[in-house]
């Protein structure tokens, strides 16, 4: 299927991509030890991605940049040209969540519906799956976690709530600690992951987060995070440990919640940046509650930390903003982000921040370029 770049005009480097040649053109990326990272500051500009949203990067060992899309398939950048992949070349799903490089150079791709791989050569299928230790969780240097395979919880085979980890050579799948109720499968979907202090992983979903550390499981529900109807329940999107340990979660309604290992802040609300009302996670007005019509910080879909340590926070309709430890700043198309939406915070192997949403944004220290 031939398709046509909306940004062709604009962008003559761009490379139109046919279906059936994608897969050629992606295997002649260089070895690791010879690749460069791409060249992103030339005269000439990269291409834009024909995709209308980015969800999801990877700056993988070959210093090639790969782009996950809403609901478009994936993308790979090699310095040069743009290298497009769908269901019709075998991807598992065309919304691609997450990206990740294993400690064998393979890139899996997360779909909204199963999981794919490409193995510098071709797209392949996860392979081994173990569904009999799923109360037996395990942590290993190198683990890559990936969500269930339904596109909304768990499938039939896998049961109940839960995640896989890929230790090079097996998926094996693991139980969330929640009640076998195949009608609340969705209320515990993953919807994303983070590392943490000494390998420490945690696990989003919409109902609570989860955290496992190679010994125990802690649980962050609506219970233990003091969460009622009045002042609006979880509707997780995202999970991250900063550089300190603390816990950040962002949700869709009650924006960000911070969770210092002991206690819980209400952090959207401290800092005045709440609203009550459809889509808010309640109707109950609250102090710190937005009264106008302004940017606000209670729908985050995103969270991530720059090379200083600033907590970013990628939110929808209202760009992103920028925690400095002490005060909350926002950030729009006055800075150079021109996307309202931001699905995906990235730090890549230079330890620069990117930004993904209706464009692909890189932050140069006083404000955002959009690159792609």
């Amino acid at each position: 299927m031939i398709t046509t770049n909306p940004f062709q005009e604009r962008s003559p480097r761009h490379c139109r991509v046919f279906a059936a040649l994608a897969l050629a053109a992606l295997t002649s990326c260089a070895a690791p030890d010879q690749a460069a990272t791409p060249t992103l500051t030339s005269s000439a500009p990269p291409p834009r991605l024909r995709f209308e949203t980015v969800r999801s990067i990877l700056h993988d060992s070959k210093g090639n940049l790969w782009f996950g899309s809403w609901n478009e398939g994936v993308a790979r950048y090699d310095g040069t040209s743009v290298t497009y992949l769908t269901t019709k070349d075998g991807l598992c799903h065309d919304q691609i969540r997450s990206i990740y490089e294993d400690k064998n150079g393979v890139v899996w791709f997360e779909g909204g519906a199963g999981l794919s791989g490409f193995d510098g050569s071709k797209l392949i299928a996860p392979g081994s799956r173990d569904y009999a230790a799923k109360q037996r969780w395990a942590l290993g240097d190198g683990d890559l976690w990936f969500k269930d395979d339904g596109e909304m919880g768990a499938n039939a085979q896998e049961g109940q709530p839960g995640v896989y980890r890929y230790d090079g050579t097996t998926f094996t799948y693991h139980a969330y600690p929640v009640p076998v109720e195949p009608t609340r499968n969705s209320a515990y979907a993953t919807t994303g992951f983070a590392r943490g202090k000494g390998g420490r992983v945690w696990f989003a979903t919409y109902g609570a987060v989860f955290g496992f550390d190679g010994t125990a499981l802690t649980t962050l529900d609506n219970e233990r995070l003091q969460r009622t109807e009045a002042n609006g329940r979880m509707h997780c999107r995202c999970v991250f440990e900063d550089r300190r340990g603390n816990v950040w979660i962002g949700n869709n309604g009650i924006g960000v919640l911070l969770w210092d290992g002991t206690n819980v802040t209400d952090f959207t609300q401290l800092h005045g940046l709440g609203r009550a009302g459809r889509q808010a996670g309640r109707m109950t007005p609250m102090p710190g509650d937005l009264l106008g019509d302004g940017p606000s910080m209670h729908r985050v879909f995103s969270i991530g930390e720059d090379r200083d340590g600033n907590v970013w926070f990628g939110t929808v309709e209202s760009g992103a903003w920028r925690y400095d430890g002490k005060n909350v700043r926002h950030f729009g198309a006055a800075e150079g982000l021109t996307t309202n939406d931001v699905f995906g915070i990235y730090r890549d192997r230079n330890d620069d921040l990117w930004l993904a949403g209706h464009g692909v944004f890189r932050w140069n220290g006083t404000s955002f370029e959009r690159v792609f």
